[in-house]
């Protein structure tokens, strides 16, 4: 299917859009004018208070004296630092996310049987429904991973003997299913994606029942099946630090927004999926790699801090990269002075990239890092501390992992699973009121003319 069968009707979709420019401009500056909540930031660039959470904290700043005041970044999951999960998953040298996931979808830390128990009742919940491939994912390929993950979850409802049913036990099920069986969607769609739009060879292997979330992603995602402890390892914290992000950020949001509405568990994590895969959101992490290749192959010299800065400057000035004036991967709504997230991937990422032969690449991104606020602020004059955002350094490290971006969003779909079966049982458990803001109408009354007198 294409969208113009024909020149007559390209000509069509244009006369229509030139109408539609006529009559639906909206001037930026009316908002101030009425107070709207631009992207639902206040005007001291808080976030506007939408609800409350027992699940995730983002902390990026102070407020002292009614001002924001830049602070290292923090992230608490149920109140337990980023940092000291990640630390102590390291020192005892075992997996964390399946830990990570509990303590998300519960409140408190598994004992050691309960953890166990859990990573049991995953590991039988990972097979695709009889005929589901087939059915729903070779038959109808996307050349996007992402847009088959969502249209593939949608379609988890006509597999569900009860998909409406909103009480606790029931929504705990779909969770676990989802956060189990997200991963084989994903690897599945990626393969039949190679085999029908790269002409590539594509390879079905089974999961492993006592292997971790991220050993089971790399055995079926690779045709020989074979990947190191230490790949799996450095997975195993990609998806820890994307588990999840607080109630605010997008998909989340969009999680607890379809919630709200009351609709059913597919509808409204199938939602995050659409709203992860969107650039500002899940899918930078592409963009940071794209825009890094833009860099590579325009900066001649990766160690002249000034052609790197020249080229920055022409990216914001839409003259080099995509066109979109952004610098991918750099600035965050909450952090200021520093991304967690971020901190702790540069750090592993630092220690795998000479190993991999990417120690002049990583020292490029570094720079790139380090840069970038200074031309952000010759070129758009804002003061504003940036940093850089988990999505910077996420995609350099898939690259080393040797993850094919087209899986690089669908990966933090599969890590920020289980925060949005958190917040989609805490919606519907202790929301209790759709969400339902306001919009300001600018059109003013007018009287309606007949077809003839027009």
């Amino acid at each position: 299917m294409t969208l113009y069968e024909n020149m007559e009707q390209r000509d069509s979709i244009q006369f229509l859009c030139e109408e539609f420019r006529k009559h639906n401009h909206i001037d930026i500056e009316q908002s101030e004018k009425y107070g709207v909540k631009r992207g639902l930031r206040n005007a001291d660039g808080t976030g506007v208070l939408a609800g409350l959470t027992l699940i995730c904290d983002v902390v990026g700043y102070e407020m002292k004296d009614g001002q924001r005041t830049a602070i290292d970044g923090e992230l608490y999951y149920r109140g337990i630092r980023l940092n000291d999960i990640v630390d102590n998953c390291v020192r005892e040298n075992r997996f964390g996310f399946e830990e990570t996931a509990w303590l998300l979808l519960f409140g408190n830390l598994p004992t050691k049987p309960q953890l166990e128990k859990f990573m049991e009742t995953i590991a039988m919940a990972r097979d695709l429904p009889a005929g589901f491939s087939e059915d729903m994912i070779q038959k109808a390929p996307s050349p996007n991973v992402m847009n088959k993950l969502a249209r593939s979850i949608l379609a988890l409802y006509s597999y569900d003997d009860n998909p409406e049913d909103q009480s606790l036990e029931n929504l705990m099920a779909q969770s676990i299913k989802l956060i189990a069986i997200t991963p084989t969607i994903v690897v599945n769609a990626y393969q039949v994606k190679r085999w029908v739009y790269d002409k590539k060879s594509m390879y079905f292997h089974q999961n492993k029942r006592e292997y971790s979330l991220a050993q089971n992603i790399l055995r079926t995602m690779r045709p020989d099946k074979i990947f190191t402890e230490e790949e799996a390892k450095l997975l195993d914290l990609c998806l820890i630090l994307h588990a999840d992000h607080g109630g605010g950020n997008n998909s989340a949001f969009a999680t607890r927004v379809l919630s709200s509405s009351g609709t059913d568990t597919y509808s409204a994590l199938s939602a995050a999926v659409g709203s992860l895969k969107g650039p500002r959101h899940g899918g930078a992490n592409i963009k940071v790699t794209e825009m890094m290749e833009y860099i590579k192959a325009g900066v001649s010299d990766w160690n002249d801090d000034g052609q790197i800065k020249d080229f920055l400057r022409r990216i914001l000035n839409r003259e080099e990269g995509d066109g979109s004036g952004l610098i991918y991967g750099m600035g965050h709504a909450v952090y200021t002075k520093s991304d967690p997230r971020a901190v702790i991937l540069k750090r592993n990422a630092e220690q795998l990239a000479e190993a991999r032969g990417l120690d002049k690449e990583f020292e490029l991104l570094k720079r790139v890092e380090r840069l970038a606020p200074e031309v952000f602020y010759e070129v758009k004059g804002d003061k504003k501390p940036i940093c850089a955002n988990v999505d910077f350094y996420s995609g350099f490290v898939y690259k080393m992992l040797r993850l094919p971006p087209e899986l690089f969003t669908p990966l933090f779909a599969v890590a920020r699973m289980p925060g949005w079966c958190a917040h989609r049982i805490e919606e519907i458990l202790t929301g209790g009121r759709i969400m339902r803001p306001a919009y300001k109408a600018l059109m003013t009354p007018r009287a309606y003319i007949p077809l003839d007198q027009r």
